[in-house]
């Protein structure tokens, strides 16, 4: 699948980006139509680069008509492209003999080794939240969730026991931990010299309990001491999970175990008033994708009523991340114009979809985020 405007010819100066394109399931393909659609004009615009998208067959879906989750072919594609962007994939009826979910993105970050699950959490004007906070400062901080070790090690290899006891196993490594750390440093110190934070890092863990943990948080403060530039703080999980409620703006950057990061993010995107409005990329060394955090809603699917921007907002985060690694300063910045453009919808207030407390449609929404592109673009 293309989105319009994306398979334009490549010029002379222009580099021409391999996107491996995931539709997913329910409402996935929805979200990500427009989404192929915004960045084709984006990429139209700048003269510098471009993008070919191939779209590769995953998900409950084709697990139900094929037997597999995840076709080697896909996963082959996948490897070989430049960036992977996926939409929600899942559905409740559709799942292993074990019981287990569907969810070849959890196949994709192990065989791709995406050490750092990226999870903003901010409030945009305009942008609701169930705490009261809005006259306290605003929201800005980053969950790192590891996503290849913790418990999630156990990921179709746990173990249950003459139907009396169940096992699964927690690991934590030294060699993925220390990326996970000097990563986690690094977009810390991004983050201040861009003045979008202070230069600050909690590690969360439970190391007053778990051996596991408290070996994750020496790792941590080891890498700390290499770091003198950036603050670097621990907390055990539940005192972090009542501080977000209570403080988020105290948090910069936070980094995390797996399990805590799966949890911790969607309360993050609580914070954020929906998990319409959050974005998530998971990173390795090698390779990238950016998902939207929110599943697949198959109650809605067909509707033309779901939320698009956080797929439209992690395809930002596909900008910045391409941007960045390839040295085009033309990519960050039409990653950050398309922020600003969610920005300006979501402070309008005139065009959001149902679960924001609006009539719009997927199409009104994301043809409203296009116009706010094109009138406020560097271009």
């Amino acid at each position: 699948m293309t989105g319009k405007g994306a398979q334009k010819r490549p010029t002379s100066n222009e580099k021409t980006f391999e996107i491996a394109v995931f539709d997913g399931d329910g409402i996935g393909p929805e979200i990500m139509r427009p989404t192929l659609d915004i960045l084709g004009e984006v990429a139209g615009s700048s003269g510098t680069f471009g993008f070919e998208f191939q779209s590769l067959p995953a998900g409950a879906g084709h697990y139900r008509d094929h037997g597999i989750a995840l076709p080697q072919s896909s996963l082959d594609a996948a490897r070989e492209a430049d960036a992977i962007l996926l939409s929600a994939m899942g559905l409740p009826d559709i799942r292993y003999p074990d019981g287990t979910e569907i969810a070849p993105q959890i196949e994709l970050r192990f065989a791709l080794e995406l050490f750092a699950g990226v999870r903003p959490v901010y409030l945009r004007p305009g942008q609701g939240s169930p705490l009261r906070i809005a006259d306290k400062g605003g929201v800005d901080f980053v969950i790192i969730r590891e996503s290849t070790e913790g418990l999630f090690a156990s990921h179709g290899k746990g173990e249950v026991i003459r139907d009396e006891e169940a096992r699964e196993t927690m690991v934590i490594t030294r060699g993925v931990s220390e990326k996970l750390f000097d990563f986690t440093f690094a977009l810390a110190r991004q983050r201040k010299e861009s003045g979008k934070g202070p230069g600050r890092v909690h590690c969360v863990d439970k190391a007053n309990v778990f051996q596991a943990f408290a070996f994750f948080r020496k790792i941590f403060l080891e890498r700390a001491e290499l770091n003198p530039d950036i603050e670097a703080q621990c907390a055990y999980v539940d005192a972090a999970a009542l501080w977000m409620v209570q403080r988020p703006q105290m948090f910069d950057v936070i980094v995390t175990e797996n399990m805590f990061g799966d949890i911790l993010s969607d309360l993050g995107a609580g914070i954020m008033g929906s998990l319409g409005l959050a974005p998530s990329a998971d990173i390795g060394s090698e390779h990238a994708v950016f998902q939207p955090c929110h599943g697949t809603a198959p109650d809605i699917a067909g509707r033309n009523i779901a939320n698009p921007l956080a797929m439209i907002l992690s395809a930002a985060m596909m900008l910045d991340w391409l941007g960045r690694e390839h040295g085009l300063e033309e990519m960050v910045t039409a990653a950050d114009a398309l922020n600003e453009a969610v920005t300006t919808v979501l402070s309008s207030g005139e065009c959001l979809t149902p679960d924001l407390g609006g009539s719009a449609t997927t199409g009104e929404v994301a043809e409203a985020v296009l116009a706010a592109y094109r009138n406020g673009s560097p271009a």
